[in-house]
């Protein structure tokens, strides 16, 4: 009796534990204007200003999938992530596999998180210039 007890608990565990998707508070994009196509393979680089000591303290660091998105920065898990992030956009290997030329070796883009609503910080990307703004 004990057995099936566990075995139905473990089971209802499961249901819950898996049929969860995690949802997240930040994400980013790029759009490589120039090629009219997804960065794939961009390093991404999240960090945090430690308003104590006014420094930088990385957080994550992630890489663009095939459609030149990073869905998954900041887990929406219960914390307070207000504060100022800085995302480092790593473009001079992108663009050298490319066997381009670039102006910009990285793009950094820096932003304010005041409330615990979704940020998406899109960038569209050519060798010589940028643009930045708050998506959804």
């Amino acid at each position: 009796m004990k057995q099936i007890f566990m075995v139905a608990v473990l089971a209802a565990w499961a249901q819950f534990s898996w049929g969860q998707e995690a949802s997240y508070q930040l994400s980013s994009h790029i759009l490589d204007i120039n090629k009219g196509a997804p960065a794939a393979d961009v390093k991404i680089r999240l960090s945090k200003l430690d308003t104590q000591t006014t420094s930088w303290v990385q957080i994550a660091e992630k890489m663009t999938d095939a459609n030149g998105r990073v869905k998954d920065f900041l887990p929406e898990d219960g914390t307070n992530h207000q504060g100022i992030y800085k995302l480092t956009y790593e473009t001079a290997p992108y663009f050298k596999e490319q066997q381009q030329d670039t102006f910009y070796p990285f793009i950094e883009v820096i932003f304010e998180i005041k409330d615990d609503k979704h940020y998406h910080v899109p960038i569209t990307l050519s060798p010589f210039g940028y643009s930045t703004y708050r998506g959804n």
